[in-house]
């Protein structure tokens, strides 16, 4: 994942510090099989038709109408396009350079239980809590980054984390009551993004009010309206057995 300068400066120190999951073969979902029938084999965590692969190249700092430059807030690293985008066209085509065993502060959720790594400039894509663009699963298991909206040229690319991920585990908390020696509050994953409508938090999926989630439409991983729907029957079979 990637977040706003201030947050990243955090976890860059965090990450280099901590554990990182062990990486596995990277697994591609077969180019024959139709996009809809890949989506739908993803939802149960499970993807039967994976075969084994090597790793794609990883992309440099520039890829076809995107660019790794430092915004024009001063807040750091961001991808900006190079050319405009109109509302539902693809901005950034995603793919994976490796699967993981276990989440981590660098993974993408891939699945319900399942991380992998993303390759090209899609992790430096920055979270907002308003973003112009959104997420679409393609036919490789990874995540295309589609525009919401109009994006002119020069703009940041912007989607929200809880689109793809349904917590936010990984997220260094920010404390911003400088306790010392040491913090004691209750500190959360601080989101700097700045948006009108900032939720003031890095959150996962499963905190987005229904407003919220009704709000992106397709534009979120198919496997968190599918853990939804599974958080809803359980409900309803323990309010039955009540």
């Amino acid at each position: 994942m990637n977040q706003s300068s201030g947050e990243r400066h955090i976890q860059n120190q965090t990450f280099l510090r901590g554990h990182q999951s062990e990486e596995v073969p990277l697994l591609h979902a077969q180019p024959s099989r139709p996009l809809l029938l890949a989506a739908s084999e993803s939802l149960s965590g499970q993807s039967p038709y994976f075969t084994e692969s090597g790793p794609r190249p990883t992309q440099g700092s520039d890829e076809e109408g995107v660019t790794l430059r430092c915004t024009a807030d001063g807040k750091g690293d961001g991808v900006l396009t190079t050319r405009s985008f109109a509302a539902g066209e693809t901005v950034m085509v995603g793919f994976l350079v490796g699967a993981l065993k276990e989440n981590d502060s660098h993974a993408t959720q891939v699945g319900p239980g399942r991380w992998a790594r993303h390759g090209g400039l899609g992790p430096k894509v920055n979270h907002s809590c308003d973003p112009n663009c959104g997420v679409r699963l393609n036919d490789e298991q990874a995540f295309d980054v589609v525009a919401r909206q109009q994006i002119d040229a020069g703009q940041e690319v912007t989607f929200d984390y809880a689109m793809r991920n349904f917590t936010i585990d990984h997220f260094p908390p920010v404390c911003l009551c400088a306790c010392v020696p040491v913090c004691l509050c209750a500190c959360v994953p601080v989101c700097l993004c700045g948006a009108p409508r900032c939720r003031g938090s890095v959150t996962g999926w499963k905190d987005l009010t229904a407003a919220q989630k009704a709000g992106y439409g397709d534009f979120v991983a198919p496997y968190l309206l599918t853990m939804d729907n599974e958080i809803r029957l359980a409900h309803s079979g323990n309010a039955s057995m009540g």
